[in-house]
């Protein structure tokens, strides 16, 4: 199986810019298709971005223009670039993997694996 571990988070002002990684270790990560997630104090945990082992990418609307989602299968990583960032965007983040197709990138049912989080802070 597969070990997730994201780092990168902090806290930036409004507007400003992360970048999120998601290292792998135990398997490569190529093989699987990654989503990040975020979940925010009292709200349930919803989808971010997601990248398939292909490097096509789908978006939530609420990230649609502001982040990026990307892969380097030579460092066994996955990253999440944040731009333009708003206080709604506060939250931790998790990323995930799967091996097996995924019928709906939104479900976090659907991944298998996760990460320990890291957390984002936007101050207005």
């Amino acid at each position: 199986q597969v070990q997730l571990i994201e780092s990168g988070g902090g806290l930036v002002q409004a507007g400003g810019s992360l970048r999120l990684s998601c290292a792998a270790s135990g398997r490569t990560l190529s093989g699987y298709t990654v989503g990040w997630f975020r979940q925010a104090p009292g709200k349930e945990r919803e989808f971010a971005a997601g990248i398939n082992r292909s490097g096509a990418t789908y978006y939530a609307d609420s990230v649609k223009g502001r982040f990026t989602i990307s892969r380097d299968n030579t460092k066994n990583t996955a990253y999440l670039h944040l731009n333009g960032l708003k206080p709604e965007d506060t939250a931790v983040y998790y990323c995930a993997a799967v091996s097996r197709p995924l019928y709906s990138w939104y479900q976090a049912s659907g991944y298998d694996y996760w990460g320990q989080g890291t957390q984002v802070t936007v101050s207005s």
